[in-house]
């Protein structure tokens, strides 16, 4: 769609601001852009979709000067341009907020955001300071420029970086998944402004995954596939299901069931749990909870509240400074964790399986191939000297045909994958061990919403197999639609523990920012 019109839209909207025409951009036999053309206005929100390999964050890394295309052209204002670099881009008024922040955290926001300018030797930062609160108000963002970057929540980070680019000129916005680690309330902030901004004249570009967050901020969505720009819907005029299934080119049942929990019996009980790193920061501060067999109790909270320390000092990768973990057989035997390393926990028959947050750090090598990292899982089991391979091969194939995992070669080493494929890898091995509890922290970031659905299906299963799953999310509306119950953490303490049946976005994500006055709950009871 070249141009809209207002009565399509159902607002105002200015010319043209970006036009990207027939833009090609291959990575040796790979095609990620197939001759695409998109178009964004001034003052209009943009929604770009499409399932990961879609080409959609490479088409914008090609608007933002990070590749520089094989074919086609980009116009600016109307006017053809040439975009080599991130600097050309900031001169034609376009700028990325990408998922992980570029911030120095020992500086404060003004130092940050003057930061890598043309300005005199002797910056005036008071001056730059007066600058920054004059855009906020336009806006309507809340800052303090003096605030150093590791005092700042993710979404004040956030502000920061958006800042970053509105002080240098940006006309052109380009959000890549902004509301990944946003409460919903912060969300909400977050989208007053990008209104606010849009009403401005900005062109804004939103890549996300979240359809109900689509429908909610943008005015237009573009969807991608297998590289090429296959839609181009008007937002009012379409719902969730057309673009998840333009998206995924079939038809995509989208409800997550959530059977009702199989027997549940304590599996995991955790009392008074706290976790100090070395430095003497409390990262868990007497957490208690239990986790039961045949339920998916979810955990809920903000960026750094404690989630990956808590599903590490159950696996025996974290340091516990004190309190308990118990694991309690069928039979009623229990059996305390802490003091034992993964080796141990294994050896004493409980298994484990744990999806880390960082998937290429503790959960594969990247320079192995898929049945080489299977091995990692599976080599203590044999007797024999030499190494089985035909076990994890027969289970790489498995993982590879029932997850859909994309590769060229599956000789190949897990690092030349999407990270989309290395996380269902990882999940699908992990699940394939058939285990007694599982610990998943983020098992679907990064996946499409088709491979999304499918790790919920195999969550549900191992759940009525009698697995005790304890689940780790970012979004707040899939955790609550799977979760049995629901534990929210606060500044790694525990702020309650709902029933996800009746659970209240709103209410999880205030819990997620504040402590309830009441305390929370300290013996697994639900508030």
């Amino acid at each position: 769609m070249a141009d809209v019109t207002d009565e399509q839209v159902g607002r105002d909207v200015g010319a043209p601001a970006v036009e990207m025409r027939g833009i090609t951009k291959t990575f040796g036999s790979l095609v990620a852009n197939d001759a695409v053309d998109l178009t964004v206005h001034k003052g209009e929100v943009l929604a770009l979709l499409g399932e990961n390999g879609s080409g959609k964050t490479t088409l914008m890394d090609v608007l933002s000067g990070l590749y520089y295309p094989d074919a086609g052209e980009i116009l600016i204002d109307g006017e053809k341009v040439s975009i080599t670099s991130p600097k050309d881009a900031f001169g034609y008024g376009i700028g990325m907020i990408h998922q992980h922040f570029k911030l120095v955290d020992v500086f404060t926001m003004v130092e940050n955001v003057v930061l890598g300018l043309d300005e005199p030797a002797k910056l005036d930062l008071k001056a730059a300071a007066d600058k920054i609160n004059e855009i906020a108000a336009a806006y309507g963002f809340d800052v303090d420029p003096y605030q150093k970057v590791y005092n700042m929540s993710v979404s004040q980070k956030q502000t920061a970086e958006i800042l970053k680019l509105l002080y240098r000129g940006a006309d052109i916005l380009i959000l890549d998944e902004p509301t990944a680690v946003l409460t919903p309330q912060e969300a909400d902030k977050l989208f007053h402004v990008l209104r606010n901004m849009r009403d401005d004249g900005k062109a804004i570009i939103i890549i996300t995954h979240k359809l109900h967050e689509v429908l909610d901020i943008s005015d237009r969505v573009a969807v991608l596939r297998k590289g090429q720009h296959v839609a181009d819907l008007i937002t009012k005029d379409t719902d969730e299901q057309e673009m998840t299934d333009l998206m995924v080119g079939h038809e995509v049942h989208l409800n997550i069931d959530r059977p009702d929990p199989v027997d549940p019996k304590p599996r995991i009980e955790v009392r008074g749990l706290t976790v100090r790193t070395s430095d003497g920061l409390t990262r868990l501060d007497d957490v208690s909870f239990t986790a039961n067999s045949g339920e998916v109790l979810g955990v809920a909270g903000i960026s750094g509240s404690g989630q990956k320390e808590l599903l590490e000092a159950i696996a025996g990768l974290q340091r516990v400074s004190s309190g308990s973990i118990t694991y309690v057989t069928d039979d009623g035997k229990r059996e305390e964790l802490i003091g034992k390393d993964p080796r141990d926990i294994s050896s004493m028959g409980v298994a484990l399986s744990f999806v880390p947050e960082d998937r290429l750090g503790m959960g594969l090598v990247a320079n192995m191939d898929i049945t080489d990292n299977m091995m990692l899982r599976s080599y203590r089991e044999g007797h024999s000297p030499f190494t089985d391979r035909k076990t994890p091969r027969h289970l790489a194939k498995k993982v590879v045909d029932e997850l859909d995992v994309k590769t060229n070669n599956p000789s190949d080493p897990v690092r030349r994958m999407s990270g989309g494929n290395v996380q269902k890898v990882l999940v699908g091995r992990e699940i394939a061990s058939h285990p007694t509890v599982l610990l998943t922290a983020y098992a679907v970031r990064g996946l499409d919403i088709n491979s999304s659905y499918t790790i919920y299906d195999l969550i549900n299963k191992q759940k009525q197999d009698g697995v005790a799953v304890i689940y780790v999310g970012e979004d707040l509306d899939v955790l609550i639609a799977l979760s049995d119950r629901i534990l929210v953490l606060c500044d790694g303490k525990v702020s309650g523990i709902v029933d996800g049946r009746g659970a209240d976005k709103n209410e999880v994500g205030m819990m997620m920012t504040k402590l309830r006055e009441e305390g929370g709950a300290d013996d697994g009871s639900e508030h």
